[in-house]
Order: structure tokens, then sequence, then C-alpha cells
């Protein structure tokens, strides 16, 4: 545990609890020293009484203290937050973005010329402990710093670090927005597990736990995913009928126009 190191984030929002959550699930930070500045009085009380941690209105009060500042806010309201704290936060606190889309360049055009900045892209799994997060850190972080930010991200679960700022937005469409795209899969799934007949608890446990299983058994194959789709996929058999109508329907296409969509819009909330 961090016992010395306080950790500010400025919203408290689906992300920033899920960070919080994991940070206190795995001892990472004490309670008494997360720090959390939300405007909505009924989100403040919530997570104060769930996790014992401090919460405030105003973003400076929050961030005056912080070693690491988590930018956990929208986007759209990203200026407004960095022009509240940066009279009050030290020149050497790291900055830690899981913001889509908002560049580091933006962000120490907010703060600091200097400013110490870890640009994340995280994804809700992180809530179990179980994300995939992409990062990008800036040469003026300290080795301590990125410990400190190690620490934050294996709370979360896995992470890859990318070579480059625009590889972000890149993984924004794939880890970021992916929860999204597949749980849309595993909800028609069920629907028409649902349509053939099943009742939704059962059609829900055969689907997740089909989900589930799948992706285990791809990690843990030496195969390509076209290797192990064959084997399932028997001549003239019923996944074979299945596939054909995916494919009739352009699902491929639709999953790899719904991952640009998603690249643009992430390119396109950082102007």
């Amino acid at each position: 545990m961090t016992s010395h190191l306080k950790i500010a984030f400025l919203g408290g929002g689906a992300m920033g609890e899920a960070i919080i959550k994991a940070l206190i699930r795995r001892a990472a930070f004490h309670a008494s020293h997360i720090l959390v500045s939300e405007p909505d009085e009924g989100r403040r009380i919530t997570l104060r009484d769930r996790y014992g941690i401090h919460t405030y209105v105003h973003n400076a009060e929050c961030a005056r203290e912080a070693d690491v500042l988590v930018l956990a806010v929208k986007p759209q309201v990203m200026a407004a937050a960095l022009a509240d704290v940066r009279a009050v936060l030290r020149k050497d606190a790291l900055v830690f973005s899981i913001a889509a889309g908002i560049t580091i360049d933006a962000i120490r055009a907010g703060l600091h010329a200097e400013q110490p900045v870890v640009r994340t892209i995280p994804n809700t799994p992180a809530q179990i402990g179980q994300g995939m997060t992409a990062w990008l850190a800036t040469p003026n972080v300290s080795a301590p710093q990125l410990e400190q930010a190690k620490l934050v991200l294996s709370a979360m679960g896995a992470d890859v670090r990318v070579e480059k700022e625009s590889q972000i937005d890149m993984a924004t469409a794939i880890n970021g927005s992916g929860p999204g795209f597949l749980f849309l899969l595993m909800e028609a799934m069920i629907d028409g597990a649902v349509h053939l007949g099943f009742m939704r608890p059962v059609a829900e446990q055969l689907v997740m736990q089909t989900f589930k299983g799948s992706v285990e058994y791809a990690l843990q194959s030496p195969l390509h995913l076209a290797q192990l789709r064959n084997q399932v996929t028997s001549a003239g058999g019923t996944t074979a009928a299945g596939i054909y109508e995916l494919e009739k329907a352009g699902v491929r296409t639709a999953l790899a126009d719904a991952i640009w969509a998603a690249y643009r819009r992430s390119v396109e909330l950082g102007k």
C-alpha cells in the first residue's frame, strides 16, 4: 500500500468508481487517502458511504494535496476541470488521465507545460479487476511515478504500454468501446435463445458461460481463431448454417465499421 500518497479523482462516475473500487480491493491506497470531487450530491454521498473516501464539491479543494490526480470527467468538461485545479495542483504531481480523446498536449495546456502525464484508456471490467488498459507516459514521468501508475493499472487488471499517442485513440475503439460491442452481441444471443423458447435466466446462463468459456479456451489455445472456429463448424452442420447467415448479414464488416466509428469519435472528442 502507498501509505503516504494521496490520489485524487476529478469525477466520480462509473469509471472513476471502478478504479476506486479496484484500488481499495487490492489495498493499493488507503480509503482515507482517496479523494473525489463530484458535483452531484447524491453521488458524493454514495461514494463516501460505500468506500469510506473523502468527497468534495469543488475540484480545486480535491486536487490541492494530490500526489496523483486522476482525470475521470467527461471529455466535454475537461477544459473547465483543468482550469479549476491549475492554480493548486503541484507541477510535479502525476496526472493520470482516463478521458477518451483528450491528448497529452491538451492536458498540459490546461495545467502546466511540464506536467508528468500518463494517458490511459481503461474499460469497465476494471471494476472487478479484469480490465484491459492501454497507456502511454510522458518522458518526464519519474521511475517512482511509473510505479505509482503501474499500481493503479495493475489494480484494474491487465495493461499494455503503447508506443505512440495515436494508438491510444485506436485502443479507445477496441478495449474502451469493446465491452459495449460484446454486451450487444450477448444481448442479441440471449434474445435469440428466448425466441427459441428458453426462459430468460436460462438463456442468460447459456450465453454468458459460452462467451466466458470461449474466451478462456482461445487464450489457452495456440491455434488461430479461424482454426478454433473451424473446429466447431462441421460440414453441413448447425454452426455452418448459422455462420452463413452471419456472413450474409455482414457481421464482420459491421464490427469493423463500429471500431472505425469509435476511433473517429475518439479523435473528434480530442478536438
